[in-house]
Formats: C-alpha cells, sequence, structure tokens
C-alpha cells in the first residue's frame, strides 16, 4: 500500500536548481519523499520538475539566496507553514572562484563564499534546530568538501570556506547529540557540476552527480556522522593531510589554479546553484 502523502517524509534541499543538489531531491523523490527546494532559479527548478513528470502535490519550491539570511530563513519558514516540519535538511548551495588576495575586489569574493558557503547552511539550518529539538528526531546535512582538508593554491576562499563547513557541523553534531537531532557532513571529492566544469586541473576519481547521489543517500539514511564520497579521494585527502608542509608545497607549487570570479564573469557560466 503506498504511503499516504500525508504521512511521506520530507526533504528540504538548497541549492537545488542544478548538479548536486539537483540529483539529491531526484533520488529522495524516487525514494518516496516530499520535496521542499530551495535555490535562488526558482523557474529553472520549475521547469525541471515538470520535465521529469514529477507529481505537483509532492514538491514545494521556494526561491531564495543563502547568501541573504533573510531570504533563506523566510524561505524556511515558510516551507514549515506550508509542508510542515522536514526529516531531513540538506544545505547544498554553494559557491566556488578562485581569489588573489593581492587584489582588493577579491577580499568581497572571498566574503561573498563565506556568506554562501558557511553562513548560509547555519542559516538555513537555523529555523528548524528548535522544532527539530522539541520533536526529537531530524537530520541536519552539511555538504563540505576534501577542498576543506588542505589548503590549494588560488583556493583560498573555498577551502577555507569548507573547513569552516567541518569544523561548523561538528561543533553542531557534539551540541545536539542529546536531542535526537543528528548531524551528517559530507565531503564530495569531484563530481561532474557546473562548479567543477571549467576546472583547469586534473580532477581524480570524477563522479556523476547521480552516482554520488546514491551514495549521499546511503550516507545519510544510515546517519553516519561525517563521510567521504567517493571512498577513495578520503584516502587520497588522509594521505595529503599526513604530507610535511614542505613536500606538500612542492607537489602543489605548478598546479593550475582556478579561475577568479571576474574570469568567470567574463568567461563562464555561473559557478554556484
Amino acid at each position: 500500500m503506498a504511503t499516504p502523502l500525508s504521512d511521506a517524509p520530507l526533504v528540504l534541499i538548497t541549492g537545488a536548481s542544478s548538479g548536486i543538489g539537483q540529483a539529491l531531491a531526484w533520488r529522495y523523490y524516487q525514494a518516496g519523499y516530499r520535496l521542499a527546494l530551495v535555490a535562488r532559479r526558482s523557474t529553472v527548478m520549475q521547469a525541471w520538475a515538470q520535465a521529469q513528470g514529477m507529481d505537483s502535490s509532492r514538491y514545494a519550491i521556494y526561491g531564495a539566496d543563502v547568501a541573504n539570511q533573510d531570504q533563506i530563513i523566510a524561505a524556511c519558514a515558510q516551507c514549515l507553514q506550508q509542508q510542515g516540519l522536514p526529516d531531513v535538511v540538506v544545505a547544498n548551495a554553494g559557491v566556488s572562484y578562485g581569489i588573489d588576495t593581492a587584489e582588493r575586489e577579491d577580499l568581497d569574493v572571498m566574503a561573498q563564499t563565506y556568506a554562501t558557503n558557511v553562513i548560509g547552511m547555519a542559516a538555513t539550518f537555523h529555523a528548524f534546530v528548535r522544532p527539530m529539538q522539541a520533536r526529537g528526531s531530524g537530520k541536519l546535512v552539511g555538504i563540505a568538501s576534501v577542498a576543506g582538508i588542505r589548503g590549494l593554491p588560488g583556493h583560498g576562499a573555498y577551502c577555507a570556506s569548507k573547513a569552516a563547513v567541518i569544523s561548523y557541523c561538528e561543533s553542531l553534531r557534539v551540541e545536539l547529540q542529546r536531542s535526537g537531532v543528528q548531524v551528517v557532513t559530507i565531503s564530495p571529492g569531484f563530481v561532474a557540476t557546473p562548479l567543477t566544469s571549467h576546472n583547469r586541473y586534473g580532477m581524480p576519481f570524477l563522479m556523476q552527480p547521480e552516482a554520488f547521489a546514491d551514495k549521499a543517500f546511503a550516507v545519510i539514511a544510515k546517519a553516519r556522522s561525517y563521510a567521504v564520497i567517493p571512498w577513495q579521494m578520503g584516502w587520497v585527502a588522509k594521505l595529503l593531510r599526513c604530507l610535511p608542509n614542505a613536500l606538500y608545497d612542492r607537489a602543489l607549487a605548478n598546479r593550475p589554479r582556478k579561475h577568479r570570479h571576474r574570469e568567470r564573469v567574463q568567461e563562464l557560466p555561473p559557478g554556484r546553484d
């Protein structure tokens, strides 16, 4: 017998208009979940959902930029009012730009990166922490990156933001450990999304978004506290972490740098969901 719609679990996903977020949305839909989909490009999400033939009674779309705290908090409040308290919240929205600290304008790019990747995640969780504590259950999922494990040249803003995500989620996990609310941190390796499509360096173990979504869905279902996907990148990251600084610096000295924000604006499609 099919689960009544009102009893179907609910997942909220930010950055759901493309890449990892979109793949996760489809994976959860296939698993019978109701969806609360959040992104700036709400028309893109609506067109995608219709193209997939999704049942309109099983999803709602909320247009919001997670870098704007008031917008994302309002979107989450609207979700609570219209669809109820989610069982799973996936804070996935993110941006990735190269920076040059010697350039004044790149300091603003770094602030934007933190506003989206770190503060935007906390703002996404904000609306649901107290209600989940009161209910005694729920999963808050932060999408980090293996780039948060060691710094990469030209990648300072992104690496630092994802290192902050890992530490923030760990802090939150310990804070909520006796409440029934579980915090899951997932660090993707390289996934074929708009954020990686124009990288100027090799991307070992590159995954398709659908394959990543399958593995992430399993990690979240098991409520694992931390996981690297794919697992091979976890070993690579551990090895890099163990390298003495002198060897690490030498190995990365000639690595091509990521496009700066100005270059992306002039040459490339937006690097965010």
